[in-house]
């Protein structure tokens, strides 16, 4: 088991443990979810780091990761949008988990057809995987009632992940469009 890896695993142990903690009744449980997301961002960038930096790139990572990162994401939105009770942020988180699902599921399957460097991740993405981490950081650390300026921060920067978010879907499946309407049967 690489460090990376270990990594990895880590930050899919937190998912427990960030909901556990942002459902405690004490004022200190959303700044402590937002140090716990925190740490497991973290790891998403450090993992990836070691595996490059330490040759230590494995299969089981290369599939883990993605997947630590969504359901982290993930967990994090739907505890989110159960504390905002808003409809425009419950339609901004679905569109930010719902691409990801199928993004994940689009290179997978591109994967398969010896094409997945067609929907590599691109400089957008990465943009809107910082604007997503900071708007879920802020919007767990901060009490919105008693920090009303800070939601208004985290809801712009979550809004602007969600339109960044559909911009890469659209670039993802516009690289794939020409095997997704190819007559021809992938050979899997």
């Amino acid at each position: 088991m690489t460090l990376a890896n270990r990594l990895t695993l880590l930050r899919v142990a937190l998912i427990p443990v960030l909901v556990l903690v942002f459902y405690l009744p004490y004022k200190w449980s959303y700044i402590a979810s937002a140090v716990i997301f925190s740490l497991a961002a973290a790891t998403d960038w450090l993992d990836g780091y070691i595996a490059r930096k330490l040759d230590q790139s494995t299969p089981f990572g290369a599939f883990l990761d993605p997947v630590a990162d969504k359901l982290m994401v993930a967990t994090a939105l739907v505890l989110l949008v159960h504390l905002h009770n808003d409809i425009f942020f419950t339609v901004a988180a679905a569109v930010i988990i719902g691409r990801e699902i199928a993004v994940s599921a689009l290179r997978e399957w591109m994967a398969g057809l010896g094409l997945r460097s067609s929907v590599a991740v691109n400089y957008i993405g990465k943009i809107k995987t910082t604007a997503q981490m900071a708007a879920i950081i802020v919007l767990l650390a901060f009490d919105v009632r008693e920090y009303p300026v800070m939601e208004r921060v985290g809801y712009v920067l979550l809004y602007v992940a969600a339109a960044l978010t559909l911009w890469t879907m659209v670039i993802y499946l516009r690289a794939a469009w020409p095997a997704l309407t190819s007559d021809e049967t992938p050979s899997l």
